[in-house]
């Protein structure tokens, strides 16, 4: 097991990454500071995972009660937030309860809201099961659900008391969720690490694969690079936003869909592709490193050509954005492999990407 430590002072906390790691009730005993744990999953991990994170809880003496919810993005809303909120007020849950988000990134995100939100806050830990939530989503405490106008707009800031990351939970994924999982780790290397971006191009193989090392060393160094991100920059004010490279178009591919019809890792990886093409269009990437973005994008299964909804719509989706600001949506560029910055771009250079790229 590899432990890595995200500073954020109080908040700090230990992200644990190995195998065999579920049953292990020593990473969970010291986060618990009542008698009673809702773990909250869904009917496709449920039938893996969840009887396992039952007993070691039931072991340390934990009241459990399990919630599982509906699975997919498309019941990331209040309807199923509720029934979370429903089990814990049924099961007399109070102030010393802890959540714990057994899944992927929609399930560590309800959950840890729910936390956010439940008595004004309670204890959550993340042991996610995907590898998209074992290298992005379940480390740094963005929490929330979608709205039919734009993905993650409902949520709020909150630290987990831990992440528990079980590789051996990567064997049963499908190869959708595997490659959906492998864009964010493209982002990290993308934004901030060249030579991690180049040793993705070199293991393209095994990282199709589900390799076991593969996979260490993907989740171990993506948690490494976003920890860092988040310590300096904890509620996304300045720094933070670069971790969402290829979101802000991926997010208009998702809304314009209908949630659901692409993983949210398929849509960030296309939205990648474009960001690319913009950087170009604006003078910061040499086409020579559009290319190699483009091409780990597909070598790893992505998708990397757009939907057709027209300059409109796209332009009305990513309107929206969290990240704009007065109005003006700031995308993120790359000047480089492994280099990230944050602007305001004219609408003519987004129309020519999207016009460039087939979204139109």
């Amino acid at each position: 097991m590899k432990t890595l430590e995200l500073e954020l002072g109080e908040r700090s906390y230990p992200i644990h990454i190995g195998s065999q790691l579920i049953d292990q009730a020593d990473l969970y005993k010291k986060h618990l500071k009542g008698s009673f744990s809702a773990v909250v999953t869904n009917e496709t991990v449920a039938p893996l995972y969840a009887d396992r994170v039952v007993k070691t809880l039931e072991s340390l003496g934990q009241k459990v009660r399990l919630v599982v919810l509906p699975d997919g993005e498309v019941y990331k809303t209040w309807e199923t937030l509720q029934k979370i909120f429903d089990a814990l007020l049924e099961s007399g849950a109070d102030r010393k309860s802890t959540l714990v988000a057994l899944g992927g990134g929609v399930i560590g995100d309800m959950t840890g809201f729910a936390a956010a939100s439940y008595m004004r806050g309670i204890r959550f830990i993340q042991v996610p099961t995907t590898l998209l939530s074992q290298v992005d989503s379940s480390v740094g405490g963005k929490t929330g659900i979608n709205h039919p106008l734009g993905k993650n707009m409902i949520g709020a800031f909150y630290q987990p008391q831990a992440v528990i990351a079980d590789l051996d939970t990567l064997k049963t994924l499908p190869p959708k969720e595997l490659a959906a999982g492998l864009a964010e780790v493209i982002k990290h290397g993308a934004i901030a690490d060249a030579d991690f971006f180049s040793w993705m191009e070199k293991n393209i193989e095994p990282l199709n694969a589900c390799d076991p090392k593969a996979m260490e060393h993907a989740v171990l160094r993506s948690c490494e690079i976003k920890s860092q991100v988040v310590a300096l920059d904890e509620k996304e004010g300045g720094i933070r936003a670069t971790l969402n490279f290829g979101h802000t178009f991926g997010h208009a591919i998702e809304a314009g869909m209908g949630y659901g019809e692409w993983l949210h890792g398929e849509a960030v990886g296309c939205g990648m592709v474009l960001a690319a093409d913009l950087s170009v269009r604006t003078g910061r990437l040499l086409e020579v490193d559009q290319q190699r973005i483009k091409n780990l994008v597909a070598s790893l299964k992505l998708p990397s050509i757009p939907p057709k909804f027209g300059v409109a719509r796209y332009m009305e989706l990513m309107s929206v954005d969290k990240k704009a600001e007065g109005g003006e949506v700031r995308y993120i560029l790359l000047e480089g492999i492994g280099q990230s910055t944050i602007k305001t771009v004219d609408d003519n250079l987004v129309i020519q990407t999207l016009e460039a790229t087939g979204a139109a």
